[in-house]
């Protein structure tokens, strides 16, 4: 599959936050969309690479939807349903920076074509291959983009799992570690494995991609 350029007035239109319809210079129709959030993994200068069937996606902002370690046993207390219906899972549960529980991403992200950006300086068209044989999935960044460039530096976000059962609790998270400072690394919690995650906004997609989706 060759990548895909889009172009620098597609991106201006897209970030313009216009409604509208734009193409790259290839024909493909690019459309805005209310924000999305990847969590990606790899190395923040890599503008290629492997491992995007380990990448999630939230479609709606999960910040709003967390739960604050305050209020995790009241969670646990309603059968781990958090207040905007999700569910808590004790294996496998993720902060953010404000110590927020948030709602797992959708795994894994689907292969396509994402317009992102961290919101700073740069905006670029993220594609996503599908799975080899092996289960890998390619990625790639245009416009000579890397993962910091499109990383929201002060979205901070980490996946907790249990070093042994029973072990990862947030009630063992650092309260007074909140608020995260931007680009930083979000706490450890003891009895857990971290695993840190960039965050990616996704601003726009193909309207072909779209509407297969539905």
């Amino acid at each position: 599959m060759k990548t895909i350029y889009a172009s620098i007035l597609t991106l201006a239109l897209l970030l313009s936050g216009q409604p509208v319809l734009a193409s790259d210079n290839e024909g493909t129709l690019f459309k805005r969309i209310p924000t999305q959030f990847i969590a990606a993994l790899g190395d923040p200068l890599a503008r290629s690479g492997d491992g995007a069937e380990q990448w999630g996606l939230w479609t709606v902002d999960p910040g709003p939807r967390g739960v604050r370690l305050a209020n995790f046993e009241l969670m646990l207390s309603d059968g781990g349903i958090a207040p905007a219906s999700w569910r808590f899972d004790n294996d496998d549960w993720w902060l953010e920076e404000n110590g927020l529980i948030m709602e797992q991403p959708e795994f894994p992200l689907i292969p396509g074509r994402y317009i992102v950006t961290g919101l700073r300086e740069m905006t670029a068209l993220l594609t996503v291959h599908e799975p080899d044989n092996t289960g890998n999935q390619k990625w790639e960044l245009d416009r000579s983009a890397n993962l910091y460039d499109v990383t929201h530096l002060g979205c901070r976000s980490a996946r907790y799992t249990p070093v042994e059962a029973n072990s990862c609790t947030p009630a063992n998270a650092p309260q007074d570690a909140f608020r995260v400072k931007p680009g930083a690394d979000m706490p450890p919690v003891d009895g857990c494995h971290k695993q840190d995650y960039l965050v990616l906004f996704v601003i726009g997609r193909p309207v072909d991609e779209l509407a297969s989706a539905n």
